[in-house]
């Protein structure tokens, strides 16, 4: 036997202690026992409401207390189980969302047809227009024969909507119709604000249509806002389910779908598990592109950064291993910070910081802590592009001038901090180097497994990577290796140059372009990983590469040019094409290209 009764009234009335009645409902409904929702506005109330029917009547004997409430009419109906799971009194700025300033159901709106007059009308065959004016996800449950559906999906779309009718539809009788009334009783004043010349609206709505005349003239059920879900023209509910994670309406065909899983998907909602991997490269995508185009390091604040002393070090005074670690700072600049507090030594359980000394005798493994207070990075090129991810790795395309790791002036605009923002869940790990001047390809590691089995590609030469560069001059070659060993030049700190006895180095090249403007594009496949080894070798046959600043034409140097180029500077035309290897899970062969930038295109 029901045991529920549940019952859905509105009144557009005027309403002025809203408050009040809040707490006074909400008290009443709560010592009832009552479920629902009751909805108040300056313009009236609407409720759905349930529970045991001697108490619910009782309760809506207390609202009618009110004067604005002495006629509330309900549509009544019973169920077996409680439909709401808590119950809310809430304010509102309308009863029912619309957004159209002017329409005031209080004061004026459509006529209401009885229930029995349209089904008199329908079973006559008279010559009426049906309009169904709820949400698509409510009609595909159910409607009127032959009524117009709108394309809606939610109710404040209506005014445009109405514009998919055809022009004759003002002309003619028009009959609209909604679950209860509610909506009806402002779509219809801007129906006739818009035209329309004879509306109507079907009065107490579908529910009270089933109410009073069955399911004639309608196919199907109606949809309800509460664990129902649909009612039939019995008033009683239908048995569909609500899909958990869409909230759509199953039928019994979606429930035997294999799309559907109890709590997680349905045929309207499931995904399969590329298009959600799709979704979230996408997503990743332009959040990396977001980020880099910010400039996070171009506006001021203050840089924190960590110095970690090597095994090497150990033993030196604190005051010689700042300098000799950067010898671009001058030591009293090094001494002014450390007077300042702007650096201090970090406990290892990172709990403690204490003040230090210049000549504190430092030892393998401290870690001094570095304020720079007021901190304002040089801009850099933002368009990093991510090309590939998976569980294990990201690859982008660099965009150059762009650092790839904190360093000297940059921390937050580097590809290391953009990156590592993003992937906030990660502790990425760069595979490989790519210069701040350089553009292209590079890996990172999401994994510290990835990173450990990569890392040994690269240490056996296995990792394939090609580059494109713009050289000055025309090679007299097609192809060529170069094996000119490289060493760090003595006299300019991280400047190399070739040196008979420094590391082995080999690359291969191959002109692809010579051009009528004295450059040509060539390709460079390295063989070996030596820092600008590239450069180095390109430099050494005499075609160095187009806006490098160290290494110039005619074997010059310019090493005071050492650092990361201006954003508004002439690139460096050095770009990391693609990049093979062996993914470190899977064991495929993988490549990745990155698009060449504008000056690898054929010059005329």
């Amino acid at each position: 036997m029901a045991q529920f009764l549940n019952v859905s009234a509105y009144k557009f009335v005027p309403v002025a202690d809203l408050e009040g009645l809040r707490t006074e409902l909400k008290a009443a409904a709560d010592a009832a026992e009552l479920k629902g929702t009751i909805l108040l506005s300056k313009e009236g109330i609407n409720l759905f409401l349930a529970g045991e029917e001697p108490r619910l009547r009782t309760f809506l004997d207390q609202v009618r207390t009110h004067p604005e409430f002495a006629d509330l009419e309900t549509k009544d109906s019973y169920s077996a189980e409680q439909p709401f799971r808590r119950m809310l009194v809430r304010l509102k700025k309308e009863i029912i969302a619309f957004g159209v300033n002017g329409i005031a159901p209080g004061e004026r709106t459509s006529p209401k047809l009885p229930a029995r007059e349209l089904k008199k009308w329908l079973d006559e065959g008279k010559r009426v227009r049906l309009l169904d004016v709820r949400n698509d996800y409510e009609y595909e449950l159910g409607s009127f024969r032959g009524a117009d559906l709108l394309d809606l999906d939610n109710f404040r779309n209506f005014p445009e909507a109405i514009s998919q009718l055809p022009s004759e539809a003002k002309q003619e009788p028009l009959v609209m119709f909604c679950t209860g009334g509610i909506r009806c009783e402002k779509a219809g004043p801007l129906m006739e604000e818009a035209g329309f010349e004879e509306v109507y609206q079907l009065e107490g709505g579908i529910l009270k249509y089933f109410e009073e005349c069955g399911g004639a003239h309608y196919d199907g059920s109606c949809f309800v806002f509460d664990n129902r879900v649909a009612l039939d023209h019995n008033l009683k509910p239908t048995g569909n389910l609500l899909c958990f994670a869409c909230q759509a309406v199953l039928t019994e065909a979606d429930t035997r779908d294999p799309r559907y899983v109890r709590g997680e998907s349905c045929p309207h909602c499931y995904r399969s598990p590329e298009s959600i991997k799709a979704q979230q490269f996408a997503l990743r995508k332009k959040a990396i592109l977001d980020l880099a185009r910010s400039q996070p390091g171009s506006t001021e604040y203050e840089n924190v950064r960590h110095i970690f002393v090597p095994r090497r070090c150990a033993g030196s005074k604190l005051i010689e291993f700042l300098t000799a670690r950067n010898p671009r700072i001058r030591e009293s600049k090094w001494r002014e910070w450390i007077e300042n507090q702007d650096i201090v030594h970090v406990s290892s359980n990172w709990q403690q910081r204490r003040p230090i000394k210049p000549e504190t005798v430092i030892r393998d493994g401290d870690c001094f802590e570095q304020k720079l207070q007021a901190t304002i990075e040089p801009d850099i090129a933002t368009d990093v592009v991510l090309l590939h991810e998976d569980d294990d790795i990201c690859v982008v395309n660099k965009p150059a001038p762009l650092p790839t790791h904190p360093s000297g002036r940059f921390n937050r605009n580097t590809l290391s901090w953009i990156l590592g923002t993003v992937y906030e869940n990660d502790k990425l790990r760069v595979a490989h180097r790519l210069d701040a001047n350089t553009s292209g390809t590079v890996v990172l590691c999401r994994r510290q497994r990835a990173a450990k089995l990569l890392g040994h590609q690269f240490a056996n030469q296995t990792v394939k990577k090609v580059y494109v560069a713009r050289v000055h001059g025309h090679p007299e070659w097609e192809t060529y290796s170069c094996d000119a060993r490289i060493a760090k030049a003595p006299q300019h700190g991280g400047i190399r140059q070739v040196d008979p006895e420094g590391h082995t180095a080999q690359t291969q090249f191959r002109v692809l372009i010579r051009d009528a403007d004295g450059t040509s594009l060539v390709e460079a496949r390295p063989i070996t990983g030596r820092t600008n080894q590239i450069r180095i070798h390109l430099w050494h046959m005499g075609h160095s590469i187009v806006g490098d600043p160290i290494y110039l034409p005619e074997h010059k140097t310019g090493a005071e040019n050492a650092g990361t180029l201006l954003a508004s500077a002439p690139p460096m035309c050095l770009h990391a094409r693609s990049i093979s290897f062996v993914h470190p899970t899977t064991e495929q062969a993988v490549s990745f290209e990155a698009d060449l930038p504008e000056w690898a295109s054929h010059q005329e």
